[in-house]
């Protein structure tokens, strides 16, 4: 499945998990629920996944974590803040370079409208 599609079925999932919890709960809510909508859809997910950081060849022992990993291609950041600020953006943008992927989905559960808060960050290596 191309990285199109899964965001596709990526934003139809957020959209149930708003519609159904509405915004003001935890980044962890959100996760839980979205994992399951993921996975109702018939997506490989995994959560948490750990991600290293490699630096003048070393793998330093610090990392990171990305809160769902979809088809080992997407990576879906949530956030539940009062506004999306530009180092949201570039958080997910290194996740999506130090992870080698192309495509990711930073999303803001804490809104009025979510539309607006459903971002596809593109890594261009």
């Amino acid at each position: 499945m191309e990285e199109n599609d899964i965001t596709y079925k990526i934003r139809g999932c957020i959209f149930l998990v708003y519609k159904n919890l509405g915004p003001g709960l935890l980044e962890s809510v959100y996760e839980a629920a979205l994992l399951y909508e993921l996975k109702k859809h018939n997506l490989e997910v995994k959560s948490q996944v750990v991600l290293p950081v490699l630096y003048d060849g070393i793998n330093l022992e610090i990392g990171f974590r990305l809160d769902i990993l979809v088809e080992e291609k997407v990576i879906i950041e949530i956030k539940s803040v009062k506004d999306l600020c530009k180092l949201h953006f570039k958080q997910l943008l290194t996740y999506l370079k130090l992870s080698r992927k192309k495509v990711g989905i930073l999303v803001n559960f804490n809104c009025e409208n979510i539309t607006e808060n459903i971002k596809r960050i593109v890594n261009d290596f």
